[in-house]
């Protein structure tokens, strides 16, 4: 059997805005709002003491000793508040935080208020209909930057605009709590003005009807008016915690409603939400366009609760990237590459990885340590691309996105100081390989794929970087502008950021090489080597983090290019000379 939250979240998703919510005290119950009952018993322990006794342990059977009767929440209410205005200030209170529990999170929209706003925000639900008085509901749609038509008296209804023309409308069929005239009496809950009738019959006619949190025993003329309705165009869906009481029972079998056993208000409307939402996400368009993307990310890293749909994310776009970069105009066996191929075929994998390195700016600057796995998988899946055979140039191509995902992360997360996911992604381990000059390079972490790049001749191989002293670095500096040109604005910062990335990546190389002569230390050269300003500002930042904070600096306890200060410190005592020395070789003013 199909669950019935599947079914009922199919029905929402195929017709947007068809149906409407009916919800009762019981979806306000987690906020710690209490229900009619708790207030009940609340009122009757006041009085109980306003009287010089106790009603304690039992307030209803205290009462009933007392007056003769079983406690009804109208009949009380209307006892101890005869006016409107004295019931309003009477329930205050219950409706309303104080200082401890607004530092408790009590009284606020709770995850069910929350999942209905978001459906409300795509256009699924557009009309509300409610028993309750707080104002739990408003309070989540202003959120999401929902500015409700919140009707509450006749008044309100007379004028309000036609439900079609609303993009929400909340109905508060028993008022709000700040207003005086409140229904809360079983006079004031027999009958509706005909006002309120109107408006109920046209919604119980029109709409599909989803019930939560309301127990239909109260409220005669709300029963009145769904009884009324004879319309079945759309399913009613019932949600049930435990059995259905009397009167539930009779509106379940006069409107042929589909009952839903539930735990809980959030956890049904969390349900629906992320049903509606998945289903939604399955029937857009694919592949995703690189602004839908990366707005779907976005949405993904904000709340941990996504955590499976981000790795899907991750890995589809992927998949993407090695299936479109495995085919026609990949070919490893192609002739030997001359500038026009090899540029095309840059260009080409630049194309394939648009949307994958659009999302890694972004992911790498919102981090946290739940996303670190997924973006593991994603840059090892792409250095771990098969290559058998084929020229040895179009081989150490073969790991050209790898190595533009690893920037991309890596700028991203320099942008924000997460260092410790860079350091994660340095130490991803992979069984890749590559080959330059017919030596073959095994690539025991992702930081490995990035060393042995530097041995092609690319100033003979890019269009127009002749006159560039690190042409493939450049390039890459060039190609990321875009992906971050919304991230980090300025291009000097970029800049800046382009080169602590390929400075940690240098040092991490060399690290990870493990060499223990220091005349045979070898790093790999960025573009740093020509920006000294930049390159002398980080290296000074890197040392004076290391040297006033030892084993808590980042850049030791998250292990970027050694676990302890000497070896860290070591290291770059001896990257300086080496640049130096490169930039000598290549007549580099640095």
């Amino acid at each position: 059997m199909i669950d019935p939250i599947q079914s009922l979240a199919f029905s929402v998703h195929s017709n947007p805005g068809v149906y409407a919510l009916l919800l009762g005290s019981g979806v306000s119950r987690a906020a710690r709002i209490p229900t009619g009952w708790e207030i009940t018993l609340d009122l009757i322990r006041k009085l109980a003491a306003a009287s010089g006794e106790s009603a304690e342990p039992n307030p209803e059977t205290w009462f009933e000793e007392k007056y003769g009767e079983p406690p009804d929440y109208s009949r009380l209410l209307d006892a101890l508040a005869k006016t409107p205005t004295e019931r309003q200030q009477l329930l205050r209170p219950y409706f309303e935080p104080n200082e401890q529990e607004r530092e408790e999170g009590a009284k606020q929209p709770t995850a069910a208020h929350r999942a209905i706003a978001d459906l409300v925000a795509r256009g699924f639900i557009k009309v509300i209909v409610t028993t309750n008085f707080d104002r739990l509901i408003e309070k989540a749609l202003e959120d999401v930057g929902i500015a409700a038509t919140v009707l509450s008296s006749t008044d309100q209804v007379k004028g309000a605009l036609p439900l079609v023309h609303t993009h929400c409308c909340v109905f508060k069929v028993h008022g709000d709590y700040l207003d005086p005239r409140v229904r809360n009496t079983a006079n004031e809950l027999e009958e509706y003005p005909e006002e309120i009738n109107q408006l109920l019959d046209q919604i119980f006619d029109q709409f599909g009807l989803i019930v939560c949190g309301w127990s239909a025993e109260w409220d005669t003329a709300l029963r009145k008016a769904i009884e009324r309705a004879q319309s079945r165009r759309f399913t009613t869906y019932w949600a049930l915690r435990g059995e259905a009481g009397g009167e539930a029972r009779r509106l379940i079998e006069h409107r042929s409603a589909q009952g839903i056993p539930i735990d809980d208000a959030d956890s049904f409307f969390q349900s629906i939400q992320q049903t509606v939402v998945s289903i939604e996400e399955f029937s857009q368009s694919h592949p995703l366009s690189t602004e839908v993307a990366v707005a779907t990310l976005k949405r993904y890293l904000s709340e941990p609760r996504y955590r499976i749909q981000l790795s899907d994310l991750i890995g589809e776009s992927v998949e993407r990237v090695v299936e479109a970069t495995s085919g026609q105009g990949f070919d490893l066996k192609d002739p030997n590459p001359d500038k026009d191929s090899v540029t095309a075929r840059v260009r080409a994998y630049e194309s394939a990885c648009e949307t994958l390195l659009a999302m890694a700016a972004v992911g790498g600057n919102w981090a946290e340590e739940e996303h670190y796995g997924a973006w593991g998988q994603a840059v090892e899946r792409l250095v771990d691309s098969p290559i058998t055979g084929g020229r040895q140039y179009w081989r150490a191509l073969r790991m050209y996105p790898g190595m533009l995902l690893i920037y991309a992360l890596g700028i991203g997360a320099l942008h924000s100081d997460k260092l410790r996911f860079l350091g994660r992604m340095f130490k991803v381990k992979t069984e890749g390989e590559t080959g330059i000059n017919d030596i073959e390079y095994g690539i025991e972490r992702i930081v490995d794929a990035l060393g042995p790049a530097s041995g092609i001749p690319w100033k003979s191989l890019l269009a127009d970087m002749e006159s560039h002293y690190v042409p493939l670095n450049d390039w890459v500096h060039d190609t990321l502008r875009k992906p971050f040109k919304q991230l980090i604005p300025s291009d000097q910062r970029y800049s800046l950021t382009f080169d602590r990335i390929e400075i940690l990546i240098a040092l991490a190389y060399s690290h990870l090489q493990e060499v223990s002569d220091w005349s045979s230390r070898w790093f790999p050269i960025g573009s740093f080597v020509y920006r000294s300003q930049n390159r002398r500002l980080i290296l000074q930042e890197i040392r004076d983090s290391i040297t006033n904070s030892g084993l808590t600096s980042p850049y030791v306890s998250f292990g970027i290019f050694g676990e302890n200060p000497e070896k860290c410190l070591e290291l770059l005592d001896e990257f300086p000379s080496f640049v130096a020395s490169v930039a000598r070789s290549k007549g580099i003013f640095s």
